[in-house]
């Protein structure tokens, strides 16, 4: 591992050169209480959202307590070992060696569950999952650099067409947490769940409303925590798992069987890699900006190389897709501490976290209805900040709300109606059944198809907004 040094002008002599210039903001390393604490901080603000993936796809898969506390500690490791990777780099190659926490991308929800359940669901599926995982992340390690030379083709009106439909399809699988799946059941809906995941939603409200500092960034851990002390009483709350579980252990590769290849898995969860690309671009181009760094496109593909990496881990040891923590690039706005070396102890932390299998299965022992009350508030999250990115997009004289209307349309309707492509070849119902994976691919070609091939200047959309 090779540390990153500041550039020094050549002079005639070291006897003539004045004094060392101080290092960037970026570079410097606060005192250690102060590092242990800014640590701290990113990951409190992360961790709610980190572990959120794996609880979404194992409630969906109907997966057994103790296999979705696996699935959340190998997350959780494999967020630790990127986010040190983003921060201090390795040589030329990984790294964007910026205040950047790595965390599992939602995007990748919808496509695991619908790739499982194509593959005889639940565990049973999954080497299929991780097998495409597998080859998405030696894809984004390909082509990084050359996204980072392409990213034009990626402006605000693709990603945010992207983002705004990673929030809204995701939204049936936290109602699946609070108000169960199975409609015919005498279980659907109850009352208590509902008003349950109601309660989470109000607290998180509230908290924010009336908190100040830290205490309003962890609104929606807080809340988590508070709705699971009022489910135990209601018996929703199952810690039989955590005893018996190690303090000290980390799951084997391939732990669902070796990984199985499929083509139609395989180019959805490349589609995905390209949309978590987009996404990290953003947060890496916004996080240079707040530090007073410029991001040259050398240190932007090390960063999308780093989250190719993350799928090939995610492949080895089931783990997730990792993206760069919007929430975590907040925190940076917020507090004005610029220093990696912050976040690479909050990776620090992830790895030691990601080693204790108590705190997975723990954490596998939340209530749906509080987990599903988070999450709906999140994905809503997701979804404004799509529409946010919208807003930079250029209307008059183009057709680019024709184009976004095109886009919502099509990729939402396997969300709304998911038996929709059942007719069609496999394949084809794992690329087009999945929103996320049909809404890069129409936003992208009707991009280029109105505002790049043959249109010149007229109706495209502002370049550089990135």
């Amino acid at each position: 591992m090779r540390f990153s040094r500041p550039s020094r002008k050549p002079d005639d002599g070291d006897a003539t050169a004045g004094p060392k210039p101080p290092p960037h903001p970026v570079d410097e390393i606060p005192r250690p209480p102060r590092l242990v604490l800014l640590g701290l901080q990113h990951l409190a603000i992360m961790y709610a959202g980190a572990v959120a993936v794996p609880l979404l796809v194992g409630g969906a898969l109907k997966l057994p307590a103790h296999t979705i506390g696996l699935l959340v500690n190998a997350d959780l490791l494999v967020s630790g070992i990127v986010t040190i990777i983003q921060a201090v780099g390795i040589g030329r190659i990984l790294g964007v060696r910026l205040p950047v926490v790595a965390g599992a991308t939602f995007t990748v929800v919808s496509p695991m569950i619908l790739i499982a359940q194509q593959f005889g669901g639940g565990e049973a599926g999954l080497p299929t999952v991780y097998g495409a995982i597998l080859v998405s992340g030696v894809f984004g390690l390909a082509i990084a650099r050359f996204f980072a030379s392409v990213v034009r083709f990626f402006p605000p009106l693709v990603s945010g067409c992207v983002i705004c439909v990673i929030g809204l399809s995701l939204i049936g699988a936290d109602a699946g947490l609070i108000a169960g799946d199975d409609p015919k059941s005498a279980d659907y809906g109850q009352i208590s769940h509902i008003a349950l995941a109601a309660l989470v939603i109000a607290l998180i409200v509230v908290i924010h409303r009336f908190a100040r500092g830290l205490i309003s960034q962890l609104a929606v851990l807080i809340s988590m925590a508070i709705g699971t002390l009022v489910a135990w009483p209601m018996h929703l709350v199952d810690m039989s798992n955590v005893g018996p579980a190690a303090w000290f252990g980390i799951s084997k590769p391939f732990t669902f069987g070796a990984p199985e290849f499929h083509i139609g898995a395989i180019i959805s969860m490349c589609v995905v890699m390209l949309v978590t690309f987009t996404e990290s671009t953003a947060d890496m181009v916004a996080v240079s900006e707040m530090v007073d760094k410029e991001l040259e496109p050398a240190d932007l593909a090390r960063g999308l190389a780093a989250d190719g990496l993350s799928a090939v881990l995610a492949g080895f040891m089931n783990s997730f897709p990792d993206t760069a923590f919007a929430e975590n690039v907040g925190l940076v706005g917020l507090t004005g501490v610029r220093s990696r070396w912050v976040v690479a102890v909050c990776g620090g932390f992830l790895v030691a976290l990601g080693l204790v299998p108590k705190v997975g299965n723990v954490v596998a022992a939340l209530p749906g209805p509080v987990v599903g009350g988070a999450a709906t508030v999140m994905f809503a999250m997701v979804t404004a900040v799509g529409l946010r990115v919208l807003h930079k997009v250029q209307f008059e004289g183009t057709n680019n709300m024709l184009i976004i209307a095109v886009t919502l349309s099509v990729a939402l309707l396997p969300a709304v109606a998911p038996n929709i492509y059942t007719k069609f070849p496999a394949n084809f119902q794992m690329i087009a059944g999945s929103p996320i994976t049909s809404a890069v691919i129409v936003v992208f070609v009707l991009n280029l198809v109105f505002n790049h091939w043959g249109a010149g200047k007229r109706g495209e959309v502002t370049a550089g907004t990135h």
